[in-house]
């Protein structure tokens, strides 16, 4: 009889936990078991409160309803993200990225035609807001669940409490897939002959928790893929400038509830705005070469209007980039061991996801063995770098003053990707076409692209743009609004999906 496979996974929170369920379901059909070590003193940074669709596949797949888990983790639905203040080009000091659905077929072939018009010189509209459902939804605090004669599903994201959700997980883990929790701290690791990890040493050095994989879920501090097996980490620090983060919760918003995240520029960085049923996560992610964290924190209460509230601010260091491989031996890093691009997009959660599901998919296909793992790591690899590029387009291409912001516009620490992308954008190019050939739309699709580099007006000076030659075959704009508007009846207000969740 086949002995058990040990996974030992050292680090609670959301990344732990979603490893332990995550492995704890997919490999239930083979003799395994799931331990999860995590110290009772270490708490959760949480600082990231949204997802991008991704995780409600996670959810969907462990066979967890949204009724389950929305209310007990104070959830929220995401329809996308608004930008607001990245540029100051007249008409575009905002723009909304809505996740991408099978709809958005009907309206996007339009949006690319009219922003590859304007590219080249057509005074045409161009803003992304006008050609998608989500960003009417999310104006009008709608909710992203259409009624059951609405033939589309909408992709959709969350907001939610992340140390609610680790919670949460740990609770379905132990109970309903047979996961060990050892609330333990770990004082160091036990290699074997070969340098792969053998045992995770508890405090006191009499107790060892022995394992066959390993997976690091400990944070920054990188206890397993860094310290003991001395990984090497690649820093993004040279094209993505920001290291810190000061959050400062708030009282829920008042009326409608928004199903948006809200991105607003300030003068070092950017402040986020994160809708929960109980709160609202604010926070502001800055440069320390260019702030103190005294000023940004400063900033950030004027900017919510709380400079004189009695709330208490908390910050936060960020070791932005990621380690050179993320499976090494037998140990997988994951969460913030493994990298971390910062919180623009939400994309953590999206990238532990991603690296679960890959890293289990390649044990399995090997009996349990290593023969895919130079392809493993090189494709999460590539997959950081994918979306460390999305995220640089943003500073690079940002329509702001200030030093800040000059600095990020100006500097040249830019892959040949996102130099193929810029220079198709800017010579009238399909910019479709060109994602899909650099192998990069698995990262973010060309409406993604679209949206951002037209979302922040980066075409010709509005003076220079002339009249559309009269055989130019442009949508009909009105038939595009009448489109929305129509399909936008299907969907209840927000706060309605919210209260049908809790009674259910």
């Amino acid at each position: 009889m086949t002995a058990a496979r040990r996974f030992v996974i050292l680090g609670g929170g959301t990344a732990g936990w979603m490893a332990a369920a995550l492995i704890a379901h997919r490999c239930r059909d083979h003799p395994i078991s799931v331990t999860l070590v995590e110290s009772p003193e270490i708490g959760i940074i949480g600082v990231g409160e949204g997802s991008t669709p991704q995780l409600k596949v996670f959810f969907d797949e462990l066979g967890i309803a949204e009724r389950e888990w929305m209310p007990a983790c104070h959830a929220t639905y995401k329809t996308g993200i608004r930008f607001a203040g990245w540029s100051d080009a007249p008409g575009f000091e905002s723009y909304f990225h809505p996740f991408q659905s099978a709809l958005d077929g009907h309206t996007a072939p339009a949006f690319y035609f009219h922003t590859r018009a304007r590219r080249t010189g057509r005074d045409v509209v161009a803003h992304p807001d006008r050609f998608f459902l989500g960003a009417r939804l999310a104006e009008a605090r709608l909710g992203p669940v259409p009624g059951e004669n609405f033939p589309f599903d909408l992709g959709y994201g969350y907001h939610f409490d992340a140390t609610l959700v680790g919670q949460f997980l740990a609770a379905h883990a132990t109970t309903k897939l047979g996961v060990r929790h050892v609330p333990r701290r770990v004082a160091g690791v036990r290699r074997g002959a070969s340098g792969a990890i053998a045992a995770l040493v508890l405090e006191g050095g009499e107790e060892e928790i022995a394992g066959d994989f390993f997976i690091d879920a400990s944070g920054f501090r990188a206890s397993l893929i860094g310290e003991a097996l001395g990984e090497p980490f690649e820093s993004f620090a040279g094209n993505l400038f920001n290291n810190a983060a000061v959050a400062l919760p708030g009282a829920r918003d008042e009326g409608a509830t928004s199903c948006e995240t809200v991105s607003t520029a300030l003068s070092c960085g950017w402040a986020w705005r994160i809708p929960l049923t109980g709160r609202t996560g604010n926070g502001y992610v800055y440069s320390s070469d260019f702030i103190s964290a005294d000023a940004a924190e400063t900033e950030l209460r004027r900017h919510l209007g709380l400079l004189d509230a009695d709330v208490e601010a908390r910050h936060l260091a960020m070791r932005v980039g990621q380690v050179r491989r993320s499976w090494v031996a037998n140990c997988l890093a994951i969460g913030l061991a493994q990298g971390f691009i910062e919180p623009l997009e939400a994309t953590a959660l999206h990238i532990v996801h991603a690296t679960l599901s890959g890293w289990i998919e390649a044990l399995l296909a090997d009996g349990f063995g290593p023969a895919h793992r130079d392809q493993f790591n090189a494709a999460i690899h590539a997959r950081y770098e994918g979306i460390r590029d999305y995220i640089v387009c943003h500073y690079r291409m940002n329509r702001r003053d200030g030093d800040y912001w000059r600095a990020n516009a100006e500097h040249d620490v830019l892959s040949d990707n996102l130099k193929a992308v810029m220079t198709c954008w800017f010579r009238g190019g399909e910019l479709d076409a060109e994602v899909a050939r650099l192998g990069i739309d698995r990262y973010y699709a060309p409406l993604s692209w679209h949206c951002l580099l037209a979302g922040y007006g980066q075409f010709p000076e509005a003076a220079r743009l002339q009249p559309p030659e009269p055989d130019l075959p442009l949508a009909d704009m009105a038939k595009i609004d009448r489109f929305i508007a129509g399909c936008a009846l299907n969907f209840p207000a927000h706060d309605d999906l919210l209260a049908q969740l809790e009674e259910a």
